[in-house]
Parts: structure tokens; sequence; C-alpha cells
């Protein structure tokens, strides 16, 4: 009975894609002018891992390339090659190949072969690159270390059970690699045990190190039938041979086609028991430096914790834990409904009822916070990819640049993180292309030639603060004004420099003297700033000249659950988002203001802002039309403070966040639903769109 691997394809799709992550981590921190073994040897077991699973599901075009990769790393790390940089930038190459392809199986498209034919081919020059090849001892490459000088016919019987080849894939994986080392001959298959006979130049170390991958050690037996002398630099390797592509079938690779290999009337050798010699005799110490994080033949439950890095962690669909999350929040409402329902009882009498519910009411809390810590995950997955791209995007502009990075460990949501990585890559560019200066320049200008890019994450309060800042030129004032005046915009010389880095917002709006590849096409700050407001934040910028620049991005922990304060207006209740409100307060009949065409001013403390009737902005009426007996709340957004006339302040809630959109249709200045704890639903108020609206003219209520 097989198996069927199918169910296991997500597994392996998410572990691989961690190997390549860890892969691409470490070769951009490797330093080739001082090589860590440990580095090299994680970077040898990423690509190993990835070629092993890639064979065991069926993916050949992955194993393919990893195999040549794998290989090339693991004569670098035993030192038989130097490794450099320009190897380094052809195995992060490889890398974007290996990710390309697992996409493509991932979302059942076809992968690019020509990017795979490209890849191979350049890390077989590599491999066959005699500069790159160390003289030591004048030896040949592929005699050093574990590859012998002579060849050897081995006498290789290991068991056969559905247990250990749970589909016919993993045991011609296994004949693969051997088929990889030397020749196959006289292979016998049986449903118990596979008989076989390989001549190859490995030693039996390498042997028993395939075999680890598949068998425990008391399962499989190998012994040398015949050495055959001979000089292996004078023979054809074949190492990379145009022939590898796996075959299923395990048959010869045409790497050692030489007649007289196998001594005549071995050709049916019979009659060896099943493990004749012990294992004991033959089994070669431990090597440390071949230990793998993972193994093809590993069971689902074992392939499930490799994933993950510990015993103590599970793999869980982002969609159960939103199932969950929803579950929560409905129970977050019904507690708030019975808590409403027994405000009005008699404490005395319900005291023990009273006490249960102030018990449930700590435990939802505590629960709902446990929860949406499951989708907390640190900021760090998008941080750490911007290594490659500064990496990649300074070598096309021949400018230096280093990344720091502070605060990699601050968690936000999943579902944030996943919408702020193009913004954030926008932000990046721009400071590349834009803001670091060339080496000549900066050292013109008394800075290092060296440039610095800083990523930073904090919390505040209840939101968090990303900040991207460089040291380079700075915000230019005067072409970002005749810029705008070029592009048809209103502008003046008197206007702040606040405003004047507003412009940089204007779709289209760029400075740039040349367009390159890595950015210039004015589909940036704009675009940067209509996602990260779509998500409920907002975008300042900063700069100096000469100087450097810095974006700043706050953004909410979380878009499923808010703290807010309830307001009444007329029937209705609204929701204003804490982190919007600066204080509340009922003002008295000196402090307000009318200016003609301007509506009416509050004074507070010497400063005059402008005040919002939200019953004029959606139209209903209030049942409090004169300020000084209503309630003012101040709230400040993009930098500008406005206070808000409401009937009255209701009540602080946590309030689980429905969204309008997906039920009922947008609203302007609505950002979502809630429902109340007495049953009734509440607008969430969008407090940036709130402002726009409210300086459109408002329909003039009849009262």
């Amino acid at each position: 009975m097989s198996i069927d691997m199918s169910q296991f394809y997500q597994v392996f799709f998410d572990e691989a894609a961690e190997h390549l992550a860890s892969m691409e981590s470490l070769l951009l921190a490797f330093d080739p002018d001082a090589p860590d073994a440990d580095q090299l040897n994680a970077i040898f077991r990423a690509a190993h891992s990835i070629k092993g699973g890639s064979g065991t599901f069926g993916f050949t075009d992955l194993a393919d390339v990893t195999h040549i990769l794998e290989t090339l790393l693991d004569r670098v790390r035993k030192n038989e090659i130097a490794l450099t940089r320009g190897m380094v930038d052809v195995f992060l190459r490889a890398g974007d190949v290996l990710r390309g392809m697992l996409d493509a199986h991932r979302n059942g498209a076809v992968a690019d072969e020509a990017a795979s034919i490209e890849i191979r081919a350049t890390l077989e020059r590599l491999a066959n690159n005699p500069g790159g090849i160390p003289a030591a001892e004048g030896a040949h490459p592929l005699a050093a270390k574990t590859h012998t000088s002579v060849r050897n016919v081995y006498r290789i019987r290991f068991a056969n059970s559905p247990g250990i080849f749970p589909d016919r894939l993993h045991l011609a994986n296994l004949l693969d690699d051997l088929g990889n080392l030397g020749k196959i001959e006289n292979k016998i298959i049986t449903d118990d045990a596979v008989d076989l006979l390989l001549t190859a130049y490995a030693s039996e170390a390498d042997l028993r190190e395939i075999f680890s991958f598949f068998l425990k050690p008391e399962q499989f037996a190998i012994s040398v039938q015949e050495t055959i002398s001979g000089n292996a630099a004078g023979q054809s390797y074949g190492l990379f041979d145009e022939s590898y592509p796996a075959r299923a079938d395990g048959e010869g690779y045409g790497f050692f086609v030489e007649p007289g290999a196998i001594k005549p009337g071995m050709e049916n050798a019979q009659g060896y028991g099943f493990f004749e010699e012990p294992v004991s005799r033959t089994q070669p110490p431990p090597r440390l430096d071949a230990r793998h994080d993972d193994v093809p033949g590993r069971r689902a439950a074992d392939r499930v914790s490799a994933v993950t890095g510990s015993d103590t962690s599970i793999r869980v669909s982002v969609g159960k834990v939103d199932a969950m999350i929803n579950l929560v929040g409905e129970l977050v409402i019904t507690q708030s409904m019975l808590a409403e329902i027994v405000s009005s009882m008699d404490p005395v009498l319900h005291e023990q009822l009273i006490n249960g519910l102030a018990q449930l009411e700590r435990n939802t809390r505590d629960l709902q916070d446990s929860v949406m810590s499951v989708r907390m995950m640190p900021i760090s997955l998008v941080f750490n990819r911007f290594q490659r791209v500064v990496r990649d995007s300074a070598g096309k502009l021949n400018k230096k640049v280093q990344l720091k990075i502070i605060g990699e460990s601050t968690e936000l949501d999943k579902g944030l993180i996943e919408k702020i990585s193009d913004p954030l890559t926008h932000l990046v560019r721009n400071s590349l292309d834009h803001g670091i200066e060339h080496p000549e320049e900066r050292v013109a200008r008394g800075k290092d030639p060296q440039g610095t890019i800083t990523l930073r994450a904090a919390h505040q309060g209840g939101n968090i603060v990303i900040e991207v800042s460089d040291d380079g030129a700075g915000l230019n004032r005067e072409r970002i004004l005749a810029t705008a005046r070029e592009n048809g915009i209103s502008v003046s010389d008197g206007m702040s420099d606040e405003d004047v880095w507003k412009l940089i917002y204007a779709p289209g709006f760029t400075t740039a003297i040349a367009i390159t590849d890595v950015s210039g096409r004015g589909v940036g700050m704009d675009v940067v700033k209509r996602n990260i407001e779509g998500i409920g934040g907002r975008v300042d910028v900063t700069s100096r000249q000469g100087k450097g620049s810095t974006v700043a991005i706050r953004l909410p922990l979380t878009l499923a659950i808010l703290d807010g304060l309830s307001v009444a207006v007329g029937g209705q209740i609204y929701i204003i988002p804490l982190g919007f409100i600066l204080e509340s307060f009922r003002p008295g009949a000196g402090d307000i203001n009318e200016i003609s065409g301007q509506g009416k001013l509050i004074q507070v403390r010497g400063e005059y802002l402008p005040m919002i009737a939200l019953h004029k902005v959606f139209n209903i009426k209030p049942r409090v039309s004169d300020p000084t007996e209503g309630m003012l709340v101040l709230l400040e957004t993009e930098g500008r403070k406005v206070a808000l006339f409401v009937d009255e302040l209701v009540g602080q809630h946590q309030v689980v966040i429905k969204s309008l959109e997906t039920n009922y249709r947008k609203v302007d200045g609505v950002s979502g639903a809630t429902i109340m704890g007495d049953g009734r639903v509440a607008m969430i108020m969008d407090v940036s769109s709130l402002v726009k609206l409210s300086q459109r003219p408002m329909p003039q209520h009849g009262d």
C-alpha cells in the first residue's frame, strides 16, 4: 500500500522556503576573506535538506539544481575550492532560481526551465574553473578528503520495506545518489532487500553518509569486494556531467564506463548472507561536520517537527488562527452583552452572578490577548530580506551602503507584516537611489564613503513605529519646488519644510534626473502613503539638507481589535480609536469663535483649532446643538489637530472590528463597525477620512 505524498507537499514547501531564507541570510552575512566553518556547514546543510526533500517529493528540477549547488558547497567547506565574493553572488542567484521554482510548484505553475539550465551551467563553470582550486600539494581537487585515489568495487545490500521506503520514489532517490558516485551493476531488488555492486572513487564513509539519510546502521551492509588501482586525477570524474538529471531506475550515469571494472564471474555474485560481517567492524566514527537537520525518509510527524525547529511548536494554517480569533471576538461581544444585562441588577441580591461575570470578563480579556499573540510575528521577517536588497542595489548603483537593523524583535500582526513589505521596499530603494551619495561625493562632503540605511521598529503606546532613515544628501527643497511647478502644482517659496516634503506624495512625482532599475519612475511615495493609510496608519517625513532623511510609519499593532472611546450623537453610537485622541472637554462660551467661510474655531490653551460637528458630517439630528452643552474630543491626525463636537461621551471599550465594506459597502469617514454590549451596531471612525470629509460643504439639517 503506497502513501499519497501530496498530503505532505505543504510541509515541504514551507520547509524549503525556510531553508532558502536561512541560506540567503547566512550568505549575506558571510565574509569570504574570513570564512566561518560553522556558517559554511549551515549553508551546506540548508542546500542538502532542500535537495533531499525535493527528491522525496518528486520535484526533480529542484533536486537537479541543489545537487550541483550542494556538491560545490561541499567542496568549498572541505577547502578544495576557495570561496570568493563572485561565488557568493552566484549562490544567491541560485537561491533566487530555487525560490522561483518552489513558488511555481506551490502554485501549480510551470517553473522557468531556462533559468534552471542557466544557473546549473554557471555552477558547473565555477566547479570546473581551475583558478578557483587551491594548489594544495598539487592534488587533484576531487582526490582530496573523502575521495580515494583508487576505485573500489563495493558490495552493498540493504533492507527494503514499506516502512523504510513508503513510496517507490524514495528508493529511486537513494539509487540516484549512489549512481551519482559511480557505476551500479548487478542490481537485484526484492520485496525484502536490495543487492548491488557499485564501482566508485568514493570512500566507504561517503557511502555510509548517504545511507544514513534513509536507513539505520543495522539495516545496511557495505563491504569492499575489489580495489582497482589507478590515478584518480587522471580519470574523468564527470561530477557535473550533462547526463546528471535523475533517472528513476538508478542505472549508470556514464561516470565510470571503462570495461573490466568488475571481475569476471562477479556479474551474478550471490551466496552472501544478509549483513554477513558485523556492522561494528565496518562502521566509521561519526562525522560531526556531516550532521543534517532533516532527512528525506523521515516520517511525516518528524518532518513537521523539523520544520518548526522544535518539538514544542507546531505549524498552524492562518485560516485556523483567524477562525479562532473570530470566535474569541464573538465571545467578547457575548460577554459584553451579559455585562450590560447584569449592570441593571441589584448588586446585593445577585452578588455571586456579578462576581462570576467579572471573573469571566478577566478570563475573556486574557484569552483574547493570548489568541491575538498567536498572530503576532517579529518584524525581522520583513527587515531581514532588505539585506539582500541593499547589497544588490548598492552594487548596481556603484555605491557603498551598509544596512543597520534596530528593534527587529518588535512584534506586529501577521496581516500588517504582509501589507508593509512593498511600502518598505519602496522606501529602502529610494534611500539607496536618491538618498545615499556615491563614495566620492560623500568623501568630498567630509562623510564616510560608506553610507548607512537604518531600519528601526519600536512600540509606542498601542502603535508600532517603523522608521527608514539614511545619512545621505537629504531632500532637496529647491528641486522639489521646481518639479512641483513643472507638474502644475501650486506652491510658494514661503511654504514650510513640512509642507514641501508632503509634495513628494503626489502621484508620479519624482526628482530623479535619470531613470534607473532601482527607482526613479515616480511610483514610490504615493504608493507608500496610499498603502499605509489603507491599513489605518500614517507616514511622516523629516529631512535635513546634507544630513539625511527619515520616513516614519505609524501603524496599529493589530487590525482585529481596537481600544476606543464610544460617543453618542443623536440616537447613534460611534467609536473613536484611542490612538487619535488627545483629550476631551466641555468648552466655555468664550472659547468658541466663528470665522466667516471657515466655520467655528475653538481656543485650546492659546491655540485655535477647527471644530467638526459630527452630526453635520453624517447629517443626523443631534440631541445637543450648542457645543457648550455637549462635549469636544480633541483629535490629532497627520500632524493636524481638530476638535470633534459630540452629544456626550459614553465610555471606553475594547471592540472587535468587523469589516463594513465586506458585509455592506464602503462608507466615507467609517473604517469598520462593531457590536456593542446591548446588541447595537456602532460605527468605528476613520479619523483621517473624517477630517477630509469635514472640509467639504455639509448639507444643513433643519432643526
